[in-house]
């Protein structure tokens, strides 16, 4: 049995494959069928409680004492259906994962035997979860580590992977019984939000489906609408006009002493690591240029003073090689001062083809320590790059020290 982590992959040496989906609170657990677009070909391919079984896939409620599961039979699966989503949300309205932990179990369908497990990290806002996926590569189907979380619910989850979600009519008011005296008309109101019919349990009442929002913490915004300001533990999804940022963006960091205070020598540094949370490389003053020249450093500022980013890490997304599917920036002060003297630290992700700011993140507190871990960039299963702000102080005078808390914020 193998505990996996984000990202990670594994063969599967079964043709059919369970997936047990169990938390402390009980889950509503769903499986999508995906062609090469990433989509789904009808709402046919939702596989739920209201719709149990699909060609090749299906779903096991476990009553509440038991976790739901969902079945693939790789060898039944249509042609051009090349992966499968499980995902699962908190049974109960408006629940989110904040405190629940789940954890996916992947085991062998028929003899039962567990392949692997993997409990996603760090979840906090989300409503609903892509946990896992299986899918072929190379006429090999595998298993992947997603841990994908969602602000807006099971709606969020359909809609980003091609369901319609059916809306009921609004209802038709009653016939007024005698003329009214005239009156000023009302100021004109939005109809109430429809309610999805497959939202909730048949037993349940419908409610209606939540806005999409990109709350502190959770969620899933693009560039689409321009330049992204984010907060702490808030995510946006390099992709614009439906297609996924893979050129060469600058990751510009930078800051000024403390209010009138004395210069400070701070080191920003990009670390690189594969699937399996391992190291992989690390770019910084000393080492201007890693992954065959994919990230690569502008050099080091010993006073922070100047308008402008005061370091620049430049990273090729397009030239990146397979094994980096995750970078953490970080700053060091390697002067031994402490972040606390620091004003105004941030950083920004520039489309360096056209200097266009796409994505920034202002720091906003300061604590005594001397490193921060300031965003992180990861490649999903989907293929895209998502960029995090962290925003999170360790005790390091220099990147060798991040390494480790880089790791776990991944």
């Amino acid at each position: 049995m193998t505990a996996m982590t984000p990202g990670s992959n594994l063969p599967l040496n079964t043709v059919r494959v369970t997936v047990d989906v169990a938390a402390p609170v009980r889950l509503d657990v769903s499986g999508l069928l995906l062609a090469a677009d990433g989509k789904v070909r009808s709402d046919a391919d939702f596989i739920f409680y209201n719709q149990p079984s699909g060609p090749g896939v299906s779903y096991r409620s476990g009553g509440g004492s038991a976790p739901d599961s969902i079945t693939v039979d790789t060898g039944a699966l249509p042609p051009g259906i090349e992966r499968i989503v499980v995902t699962a949300s908190p049974d109960a309205a408006g629940q989110s994962f904040q405190g629940v932990e789940p954890t996916a179990t992947v085991r062998d369908a028929d003899g039962g035997a567990v392949i692997a497990t993997f409990t996603p990290p760090k979840l906090g806002a989300e409503t609903a979860l892509v946990v896992v996926e299986v899918y072929q590569r190379g006429g090999v189907w595998k298993v992947r580590a997603v841990g994908q979380g969602y602000a807006n619910g099971l709606a969020g989850i359909a809609t980003d992977f091609g369901v319609s979600v059916e809306e009921e009519a609004a209802p038709t008011p009653p016939p007024v019984a005698a003329p009214q005296p005239p009156a000023a008309p009302p100021a004109p109101q939005a109809p109430p939000a429809p309610a999805p019919t497959w939202g909730q349990p048949p037993s349940a009442p419908a409610t209606p489906a939540p806005a999409p929002a990109a709350p502190v913490g959770a969620g899933k915004i693009n560039l689409d609408k321009g330049r992204v300001n984010l907060q702490k533990n808030q995510t946006v999804s390099l992709v614009k006009g439906g297609r996924p940022l893979l050129s060469q963006v600058k990751m510009g960091l930078g800051w000024e002493p403390a209010f009138g205070g004395r210069d400070i020598d701070l080191d920003a540094s990009v670390i690189a690591y594969g699937p399996q949370r391992n190291h992989i490389d690390s770019c910084y003053f000393g080492k201007l240029s890693i992954l065959g020249g994919a990230v690569k450093h502008s050099g080091d500022n010993l006073t922070g003073e100047g308008a402008g980013d005061d370091e620049v890490i430049v990273v090729d997304l397009g030239r990146l090689p397979a094994e980096a599917t995750g970078l953490v920036f970080t700053v060091n002060s390697f002067s031994g001062q402490k972040f606390s003297e620091v004003a105004k630290a941030y950083c920004r992700l520039i489309d360096a083809a056209s200097g266009e700011e796409l994505v920034r993140f202002d720091l906003t507190g300061a604590e005594p320590q001397t490193g921060v871990m300031m965003a992180k960039l990861i490649k999903q299963f989907s293929g895209e790059w998502e960029m995090t702000a962290i925003g999170e102080f360790v005790k390091s005078r220099t990147v060798r020290g991040m390494v480790k808390p880089a790791a776990q914020a991944l």
